[in-house]
């Protein structure tokens, strides 16, 4: 039997037990065997939560009608475009001078009876005239603006009776579907179909006395507008677009492969080019603010301009090119200063840079996992915005009595069926009972604003939790990187799908605890919102202040929360501990070394960002000049999400390599009894960050 020097026999025991020892500290964070459900009591609270928000949608769905939102509605509350009023998609507005009233803004409802015509009137002439001439074709063209067909009752009677309109007004179909006059201008003065004055059937009238009505009228509609002229742009459009985000994910690609392989020299580069983006667009908005000098109507104000749904008129403008000039200055003296005072840091910054590199190379996967956050997240927003739109589409259509005089029963609840035969009718016989909005007075009607509520909490809750399950999923992937003693021998054959498993397999509860948490204080910022909205005209000053100082502290425990939440996320997804206690671990451990955390974290986090802008600015210079304004700000808000989500991959990454390398120095010390786990330069046998850091912290105390 061959045997072993006692030295040799010795040397090779000690190896065997010291690999043990680092072996089973590695495998004791990831061991199935020492893993146990946590935070089991929210885990069910959210499964419960889930049900009720499924049989919410179900409520909402069989109850709702997106087409009250899309469709215009008649007086009788009918559809415009849809079942029998098919052919007849264009809502026609008896007298639009009474949508001049104040009540319309409040109601968005024009006291005046409204029908579905299959076109808008091309002419302009009375009832007086159009009856005079019953036996023409004048006649039976005014009858199809008609609520009802008169028959042969006198004028008198089909005014009273609101059958037909007094007067008929030349008219164009607005994108919105309905029939609005067609004004024009001659000169300074109005018109209305060519002609300054029109008859209304008692009087002649000026054009301008259109106006107010219309403005009331189309003030509920111009974000429509917008939406529809935006949504056509993007119809014509978009291939282009997804070619150029298909560019920018190509980039995002590149960068991150030579991150891989050159880190510290991509460091340096991306930081070079950033700085020279921002030099490129100062100049070039420069330029077009010269150009622009003796071009007419472009040195007018933005605020002369005002809004304009057309985006692109803004760039016609000098002063849209000065506030361009100036941001960008500014951004470019921030970026330059803060590098100025980091050049150290910097450094230190690269090494953990490569580590991060070395350890998305060996879960390369982990690069594509945004795209499933991404499928996941897209699911939630739908399900919260299908859910939305027929929760407020589920009530029943309200009619109210509507009168041109005083009456006692003017707003009160009405009855169209048998409203001829009513008392209100006989008090107020110029009254009409007209479809004013919907609502209800069902049990379900009542509770509906509890139902919207509970849609936008789960929305913040299930969308919180998507993003937690994602970070605890790359956590557990790259702690299984750095913790194993043979890299990348030792580390699971699919760390990524193994980590996934484990999260939900075992933290759902967590990863509820801490979302829940979050959509907390997000659904009372929410409400924070909705209370300054409310109290914009109101004169206490005192409140304003107050409701100012809420919503700024909930916005900084909204920012600290989610820090903390990524941070318990690590830990959970380490030691397999629950959400609290892994809360407060991360918390003192990032206490014990709050110094490395503003000298590589937070310094790492600045360089990614850095990473992002010159993406969206490499992709702005090449598009400049070939797309419209629209397309041009999709495709840089595009290129930014695309180029986060390649980036947040190395942004959880290297904070969880700085949550295991603290966590590394407190165990370790760096001997040849208890090595580093972070890699080590194969010339020196040192770990390099390590090394830096020590230097820097003498370098500082000194």
């Amino acid at each position: 039997m061959l045997e072993f020097p006692v030295k040799t026999r010795t040397t090779q025991i000690r190896k065997h037990y010291y690999y043990y020892k680092l072996t089973h500290v590695a495998t004791d964070c990831f061991s199935l065997l020492h893993r146990g459900c946590t935070d089991i009591v929210c885990c069910i609270f959210f499964i419960v939560a889930i049900v009720g928000y499924v049989a919410v949608g179900i409520l909402a769905w069989t109850h709702g009608d997106p087409r009250k939102v899309i469709y215009p509605t008649d007086s009788m509350g009918q559809y415009c475009g849809q079942g029998k009023l098919e052919k007849k998609p264009l809502l026609f507005y008896f007298n639009m001078m009474k949508c001049a009233s104040p009540m319309v803004l409040l109601e968005f409802q024009c006291p005046t009876p409204q029908v579905c015509v299959e076109k808008c009137p091309d002419r302009t002439m009375t009832l007086v005239t159009a009856v005079g001439k019953i036996e023409s074709q004048d006649w039976g063209y005014y009858k199809s603006y008609c609520r009802a067909d008169p028959g042969m009752k006198s004028v008198p009677q089909i005014l009273q009776e609101k059958l037909c309109p007094a007067y008929l007004i030349s008219s164009k179909p607005c994108k919105a579907f309905r029939c609005f006059p067609s004004l024009g201008k001659k000169g300074e003065v109005i018109t209305v179909g060519d002609q300054e004055t029109f008859n209304d059937g008692d009087k002649i009238r000026d054009a301008k006395d259109l106006v107010a009505g219309m403005k009331n009228a189309t003030i509920v509609m111009e974000g429509r507008q917008v939406a529809m002229k935006i949504f056509e742009d993007y119809t014509k459009s978009w291939y282009w677009i997804l070619i150029c985000l298909l560019i920018a994910v190509v980039v995002s690609l590149i960068f991150i492969v030579l991150l891989r392989y050159l880190a510290g020299i991509m460091v340096w580069v991306m930081i070079v080019m950033v700085i020279a983006v921002f030099a490129y667009g100062i100049v070039h908005c420069s330029i077009k603010y010269v150009n622009l000098k003796d071009t007419p109507g472009a040195n007018i104000t933005l605020q002369q301009l005002g809004f304009q749904p057309d985006f692109s008129v803004y760039l016609h403008i000098r002063q849209t090119w000065l506030a361009f000039i100036i941001i960008l200055a500014i951004l470019e003296v921030i970026i330059i200063i803060v590098l100025i005072f980091l050049r150290n840091r910097i450094r230190i910054a690269v090494e953990l840079m490569k580590e991060a590199s070395r350890a998305v190379g060996y879960v390369m996967s982990s690069l594509f996992y945004p795209i499933f956050t991404f499928f996941l997240l897209t699911i939630v927003i739908a399900y919260w915005g299908v859910t939305a739109v027929f929760l407020s589409t589920s009530s029943e259509p309200v009619y109210k009595v509507f009168n041109e005089t005083v009456c006692p029963h003017a707003r009160e609840t009405c009855i169209p069926e048998n409203f001829t035969l009513s008392n209100m009718k006989r008090d107020c016989p110029r009254s009409e009972c007209l479809f004013a909005f919907y609502g209800g007075e069902t049990p379900y009607h009542k509770y509906l604003i509890f139902l919207q509520f509970y849609n936008v909490f789960l929305f913040f809750w299930c969308a919180n939790f998507v993003t937690a399950l994602g970070q605890m999923t790359l956590a557990g992937a790259f702690a299984s990187y750095y913790w194993a003693p043979n890299k990348p021998n030792d580390m699971p054959a699919f760390p990524l799908c193994a980590s996934l498993g484990r999260s939900l397999r075992y933290h759902t509860g967590s990863l509820a605890f801490g979302s829940l948490i979050l959509a907390i204080i997000q659904i009372i910022r929410v409400l924070l919102e909705y209370i300054d909205h409310k109290l914009k005209g109101a004169e206490n000053k005192f409140a304003k202040f107050l409701l100012c100082c809420l919503k700024c502290c909930f916005w900084c425990l909204e920012k600290f929360i989610k820090f903390m939440n990524r941070n318990a996320y690590i830990m959970v997804a380490i030691y397999g501990k629950n959400f609290c206690r892994s809360a407060r671990d991360a918390f003192f451990l990032l206490m014990r070394n709050v110094i490395r955390v503003v000298v590589l974290d937070k310094v790492t986090d600045f360089i990614l960002f850095l990473g992002k802008l010159l993406i969206v600015g490499l992709v702005a210079v090449c598009l400049k000049n070939l797309f419209a304004f629209f397309f041009l700000q999709t495709v840089l808000v595009g290129s930014y999400l695309i180029a986060h989500g390649f980036f947040s991959v190395y942004a959880m990454c290297v904070d969880t390599l700085f949550l295991c390398f603290c966590e590394d120095l407190e165990r370790n010390d760096g001997s040849a009894t208890r090595p580093y786990y972070m890699t080590v330069n194969k010339y020196s046998n040192k770990c390099v960050i390590v090394s830096l850091l020590a230097n820097f912290l003498t370098e500082t105390l000194l």
